[in-house]
Order: structure tokens, then C-alpha cells, then sequence
């Protein structure tokens, strides 16, 4: 969906990504956007280099692209999707340098500006990264949906930078400013468990789901992973912390295991899970930063293993979901499978019913189910 931004004055067209997305009615920017342009346009304007966090599809780097600027983002689409959006308005890309959200941060910025995550874990990793890179007097201003600020999130704010306060609401959107003034600390991220019944250990970074505990999908999954002594190709897709391609890898001694997921803390957790628990396997392993699965190889793999996230940033849709089975289906070879995990009211059987022609059941409870589907041969 292309909408038209009125942001400090200015009007941006602003496409969401990924640009396949079935829903269409989902917007590129939000009221929190709007307040904060208007806010720095007005008592920041002298700011020349500028450090944005968590613009989710580039509203930020539209309206402040007349100056030097880094963005971090955790997200690969959201990474994509302000370059897409400074094509679409003719703005010049050179400007902005995207760093992920693992990647060290400069000590010059003369203003930090940004969206309040909705993982309070990342949002707390990420003002630990600034107190140990901005200098002592740094405006720091943060935008969010009203109902998203609590006095937790301010005083997370005071405990990392300084004294915080809270601007009136507008739309329903709020900001928290605060001025660089406390000492450097270190993030609490990344942050291991074992897993229950085994003697794995986890490592989760700040913004991997459910990071301080199995997530009740992926434990059911667990029951109904493939078994093999086959040199196979197998997808982790939307690996998180890698516990699904941790246990593949025992099951499928001869598989070569590739993990992909769209956060970048997701991807470095499970290459640090598979060092820490499997580091003699590491050679049958591959780690990718991505969009689902563009840019694979058609018919290149035999098997892909999936448990489908149902939101994008704040937004809940299965938009996901579907991109995940059409390019699973894409990259399979005939006769390939894709197993997903999936919530029984998602009705996910008939999206593989669309694609595959039907799936089978492998297993369910009250909560979830596990299906199987194959791509039809020739």
C-alpha cells in the first residue's frame, strides 16, 4: 500500500513492505511519526548528524534526509524498506547509512530520534548501546503510541540517559525526551537457558521472541521433527533463537541446515546457540539475514520447517505466513516438504491447501496443529 505522508510539511509516498504483502490496508507511518518530524523540525532544526532507531518503513529517513544519518533497525524488511521509500520520493540514499541492530554505533551524533519498540527487552539493549556511545549532553527523543509509554518505559529512559519527560498527547501518540547525562552500562542481551529436558543451552539477544523461555509452539513442533540419515537440505525458516534446527541437526546427522529469519538478533542468537551446544556441526550450517527466502534457489531444498510469526512490527496480520508457504513452495524440489506449526484458528490448512493441493495432519492439541504438506511432483 502507497499513502501519502504529510510529514513536516513535506509529502512522502510511503510504500510498506514487503511489496507482496496481500493486505493492503496496513500504513507505512503513524501519528508517533508525524508528532516526532514536527517536534525536531521545531526545537532541533540545528542538528547536522543524527542517529534513528527502529523506523519501521523509512518515514523517518524521508523527512530527515537532508542529513547524515545512521538508522538501526533489527528488522531486514524495515532495512529494505527505507531504501525502497527514498527511491520512490527521489531522495538521496547516500545520506543515510543502515545499521543493524548488532552493529556499534558512532560517539558523534548531535541528536538521537526514534520509535519505542514494542519489546521492552530490545528498547532496554538499545539504550545501553547509547549510553556507552553518546556524548555527556546528547538530546535523546523517542516516539510512541500513547497506550506504549508507561512509567517502566520513563524510567527505563532515566535509568540508561538521564532525566526524562513526557510531552502532551497528540493523536494518541506521545514522545519522551531526555538529555545523555548518566554513565556508560553494559546491555543485560545477550542472555542463555537450557532447554527443559536436555542439556542444550539457548542463547537469545534482546529481540528474539520469546527469549526467556520456550515458546509453547516451537515446544510442540519439537514432538514432530523430521528424522533422517539422508544428506538432505533443510530450511529453519523464522529460526528465532535456533531451537527447532538445534534438535534438526541431531535428527538429520547428514542434513545441512540453513536458518533464516527477517531479525538480525534472531540469526546471531542461533549461530551462537549451534556454537555453544553443537560447535562440530557448525560446517552443516548456514546463517541468513532475510526476507523469508528471496533470492534462494528454485527446487533447491528438500524440506523446510516453519512456525509462522502472525504480526510485522506492531501490525497483526498473516501476510507473513503466506509469503513464508509460497516461497517455501518456491525453493522446494519436487516431492519436497514444508512442516509448520501453527495456531488451530489460523486455518493454515487451507492456505496449503491453495498451494500444495492439501496438507495432512501430523499432530494437534487444544492450541495447536502440525501439518505436512508436499510439493507435488512434476
Amino acid at each position: 500500500m502507497i499513502t501519502s505522508a504529510q510529514l513536516g510539511g513535506n509529502t512522502y509516498h510511503l510504500h510498506r513492505l514487503p511489496l507482496q504483502q496481500k493486505n493492503r490496508s496496513l500504513q507505512a507511518w503513524d501519528a508517533a511519526d508525524e508528532y516526532l518530524v514536527d517536534y525536531i523540525n521545531e526545537h532541533h532544526a540545528d542538528a547536522k548528524r543524527l542517529l534513528i532507531l527502529n523506523d519501521d518503513f523509512g518515514a523517518l529517513a524521508c523527512a530527515f534526509n537532508q542529513l547524515t544519518s545512521d538508522s538501526v533497525s533489527d528488522s531486514y524488511i524495515a532495512i529494505q524498506a527505507w531504501q525502497h521509500n527514498l527511491k520512490e520520493n527521489n531522495l538521496n540514499t547516500e545520506q543515510l547509512t543502515p545499521l543493524t541492530s548488532l552493529e556499534p554505533l558512532a560517539d558523534d551524533y548531535d541528536l538521537v530520534i526514534g520509535k519505542i519498540p514494542k519489546n521492552i527487552g530490545y528498547m532496554q539493549h538499545q539504550l545501553a548501546q547509547l549510553s556507552q556511545s553518546l556524548k555527556p549532553g546528547t538530546p535523546v527523543v523517542l516516539a510512541g503510541k500513547t497506550k506504549a509509554i508507561h512509567t517502566s518505559t520513563i524510567n527505563l529512559v532515566e535509568r540508561y540517559i538521564g532525566p526524562a519527560t513526557t510531552t502532551l498527547a497528540q493523536k494518541k501518540a506521545r514522545l519522551i525526551t531526555a538529555t545523555m547525562h548518566n554513565k556508560a552500562q553494559q546491555s543485560p542481551f545477550p542472555k542463555s537457558w537450557q532447554l527443559e529436558g536436555s542439556d542444550f543451552t539457548l542463547v537469545n539477544h534482546a529481540n528474539v521472541f520469546s527469549r526467556d523461555s520456550l515458546d509453547i509452539g516451537a515446544r510442540f513442533f519439537s514432538n514432530y521433527l523430521p528424522q533422517s540419515k539422508k544428506p538432505i537440505r533443510i530450511i529453519d525458516l523464522g529460526c528465532g533463537n535456533g531451537v527447532i534446527g538445534l534438535q534438526t541437526l541431531i535428527k538429520c546427522p547428514e542434513a545441512q541446515v540453513t536458518f533464516v529469519d527477517e531479525s538480525a538478533m534472531a540469526v546471531a542468537s542461533a549461530r551462537q546457540t549451534v556454537i555453544e551446544n553443537l560447535p562440530d556441526e557448525l560446517h552443516r550450517c548456514e546463517f541468513i539475514h532475510n526476507d523469508c527466502l528471496s533470492g534462494f534457489n528454485a527446487q533447491g531444498y528438500d524440506l523446510v520447517l516453519c512456525n509462522p510469526p502472525f504480526h510485522q512490527q506492531n501490525a497483526v496480520t498473516d501476510h507473513i505466513a503466506w509469503q513464508m508457504f509460497n516461497d517455501a513452495k518456491k525453493v522446494l524440489r519436487p516431492g519436497g516438504e514444508l512442516r509448520i506449526v501453527g495456531n488451530r484458528h489460523l486455518d493454515y490448512h487451507e492456505k496449503l491447501k491453495r498451494l500444495f493441493g492439501g496438507s495432512k495432519l501430523l499432530g494437534s492439541n487444544k492450541k495447536f496443529v502440525v501439518l505436512s504438506a508436499k510439493k507435488v511432483i512434476g
